[in-house]
C-alpha cells in the first residue's frame, strides 16, 4: 500500500489555487486511475484503488493547509504505511512557476502544512513531491498569492501542464520506486517553468 497525500484547503472558495497544487494532482491521478475519492476518514477525502499493480490510497486533508498534520497521522496509522510507503504532493514558492521536484526527506521549508506534518508526525525521512509556484510579485502579499488563481490562460496552461507532470512522476514513484521517479521528474524540460511577472 502507497499513501499519497495532496495538500490543500476545502472548499470551493480555495478550488485551482495556487496553494491547492496537491489536490488537484490527486484529482488527476483519480482520474487517470479509475479511483473514486468517495469516502471521508481520518479528517481527509479518500480514495482506495490501484496505479498499474500496486495498491494505493489517495488522499485530500479536510483540515486546512496549517493542520494537514493531524489528517497524515491518522491515515499513516490507519493504512500502517512505512515512512518510504508515504508520499506528500504540495506546492513550493521556492520553486519556479511549473517545476516539479521530487526529495526522499527534508525540512519542511517555509510551507505551514508540512511544518505541521513534520511536528506530528515527528519525522522527516518520507518521500515528498514538490510543485513550483513562484514567488509574488512585490505588491502581493504572501497569503493572498498562495490562495490566489492563474490569471491567464498561458499560466493555466503552465499550471495544468506541471500538474500532470507531477501526476505522471507519482505514478513512477508508485510503479517503479523513488529512484526512478527522481530520475523521471529531472526530465522535465529547462524551459518548461517560468516565472511570473510583477
Amino acid at each position: 500500500m502507497i499513501l499519497i497525500v495532496g495538500l490543500g484547503n476545502p472548499g470551493a472558495k480555495y478550488a485551482r489555487t495556487r496553494h491547492n497544487v496537491g489536490f488537484d494532482v490527486v484529482e488527476i491521478l483519480a482520474a487517470r486511475n479509475h479511483i473514486e475519492l468517495n469516502r471521508t476518514r481520518c479528517k481527509a477525502k479518500v480514495g482506495e484503488g490501484r496505479i498499474g499493480d500496486v495498491r494505493v490510497a489517495l488522499a485530500q486533508p479536510q483540515t486546512y493547509m496549517n493542520l494537514s498534520g493531524e489528517a497524515v497521522t491518522q491515515l499513516v496509522n490507519w493504512y500502517k504505511v512505512e515512512p518510504q510507503e508515504l508520499l506528500v504532493v504540495y506546492d513550493d514558492v521556492d520553486l519556479p512557476f511549473g517545476r516539479v521536484r521530487i526529495r526522499p526527506k527534508g525540512s519542511a521549508g517555509t510551507h505551514n502544512g508540512m511544518r505541521n506534518i513534520l511536528y506530528l508526525l515527528g519525522r522527516d525521512d518520507f518521500p515528498r513531491l514538490r510543485v513550483g509556484i513562484g514567488r509574488p510579485p512585490e505588491h502581493w502579499d504572501m497569503k493572498d498569492f498562495v490562495i490566489s488563481g492563474y490569471d491567464t490562460p498561458e499560466d493555466r496552461k503552465t499550471a495544468f501542464q506541471a500538474y500532470l507532470f507531477a501526476a505522471e512522476c507519482v505514478e513512477t514513484f508508485v510503479k517503479d520506486g523513488f529512484a526512478r521517479a527522481q530520475q523521471f521528474a529531472s526530465t522535465q524540460p529547462a524551459d518548461f517553468a517560468h516565472r511570473e511577472e510583477a
